[in-house]
């Protein structure tokens, strides 16, 4: 039986890829004519993924499509110890009831990119919950406290005198584990999990099996140029937030990101010869189209047009009354917090400073601004958010 198209292509198969250990190996391992065993680990830490987890998956796909066996586990046991990786504090472990939470929604958002029928979705804790306190000091005992301080977040924990719990040091050895039992060829992961991957392979080594090869994908970078996209640091796009949303703030990317957007989070071809607002137009149409549909997407389109392109307002802005300001000066901040428009004064503080507000279309750049609440007045944050302020 013939195998499918690129089963064998190790250029195909790692396109994209940003660091890989090792591409030889690869390519020794193809050779055999098997399908390899491809991992990849997603802990369920928050209820939502954003696009930066599509990045990885989207590579996983390929090797489904190209006939190899592939495994997208979700870490439901290693979330309750917090992937320390990055961090320069310890995560939050998370409770049985918030990992079951955000399980639920997980398999759905990874089928806009996973076709779930050519992967197996496992749960770590299938085999991390049968470990006794033997088995666990038997594979702590496989690696040093030295080679754990070779990370570089643990390293600068412990070199500037911050805490490194024990159970931190246990994340890397219980993802090792995962690919022990599921006997991987290949592990996909961000550029950030090197190091969890090539503890992967320490402990195959060590339990007998062949080593993984580590194959890693660059970080998709936020919304805000500099850092990696991340939900707590507020610079995402999220897989489940609502077409207009999504289309918006695609369209604040810097053009230098342009390149990298195309082809890790709209995973298209964009022509050269169209301006950088085009160029993002047509990624924020595919990504819009991937997670909704295409009539969505059109809509989304034109209201970004009409009302940052043209300035034109919404059909729909909500109303809000202002109780007790009428034939007052009010300051922008309070009636932003009051409004719904930002959660508190300082924050609304922060979108002004960031140049996100505007009174009646004209742009507010002074935090201490106030208005006269004399008339109904529309105030808008960013694209998408607005409200008719009548002042009673």
């Amino acid at each position: 039986m013939s195998q499918p198209a690129h089963f064998a292509d190790a250029d195909y198969l790692l396109d994209g890829f940003e660091h890989v250990e090792t591409v030889a190996e690869l390519r020794d391992r193809l050779k055999l004519g098997r399908p390899l065993n491809v991992k990849l680990g997603i802990d369920p830490t928050s209820p939502d993924l954003h696009l930066g987890f599509m990045v990885v998956l989207h590579a996983l796909q390929r090797f489904a499509e190209c006939g190899h066996n592939v495994t997208l586990i979700i870490g439901d046991f290693t979330a309750r110890i917090g992937d320390p990786s990055g961090k320069k504090i310890t995560r939050p472990q998370l409770s049985h009831e918030e990992i079951e939470a955000n399980m639920r929604s997980y398999r759905e958002q990874a089928a806009h990119v996973l076709d779930l029928e050519r992967v197996s979705v496992r749960y770590n804790s299938e085999w991390l919950d049968r470990l006794s306190f033997t088995d666990i000091i038997r594979l702590a005992g496989k690696t040093t406290v030295a080679q754990m301080l070779e990370r570089n977040d643990f390293r600068e924990r412990y070199d500037s005198g911050d805490a490194i719990s024990l159970h931190e040091l246990l994340y890397p050895i219980a993802m090792a584990y995962d690919s022990v039992m599921v006997e991987a060829d290949v592990e996909l992961g961000g550029v950030d999990q090197l190091f969890n991957l090539l503890m992967g392979r320490h402990y195959q080594r060590e339990l007998g099996q062949p080593p993984q090869i580590c194959a890693m994908l660059p970080l998709l970078i936020g919304l805000d140029g500099v850092q990696k996209m991340s939900k707590s640091l507020g610079n995402y796009v999220g897989v489940t937030e609502p077409p207009e949303v999504q289309f918006g703030k695609l369209m604040s990317i810097p053009d230098a990101l342009i390149p990298m957007y195309a082809r890790y989070a709209a995973f298209c071809d964009i022509s050269t010869s169209l301006g950088p607002m085009e160029q993002k137009k047509q990624i924020a149409v595919a990504i819009v189209e991937r997670y909704h549909d295409a009539r969505a997407a059109g809509r989304a389109r034109e209201f970004f047009e009409r009302t940052v392109q043209r300035k034109e307002l919404p059909e729909d802005v909500p109303d809000f009354r202002f109780e007790g300001v009428k034939g007052s000066r009010v300051a922008i901040t309070t009636t932003l917090a009051a409004s719904g428009l930002a959660s508190s004064r300082r924050e609304a503080e922060r979108l002004i400073k960031g140049g996100g507000v505007r009174c009646n279309g004209e742009l507010i750049t002074d935090p201490k601004a106030v208005w006269d609440a004399t008339e109904p007045t529309v105030f808008s944050v960013g694209s998408r958010k607005f409200r008719r302020v009548h002042p009673a």
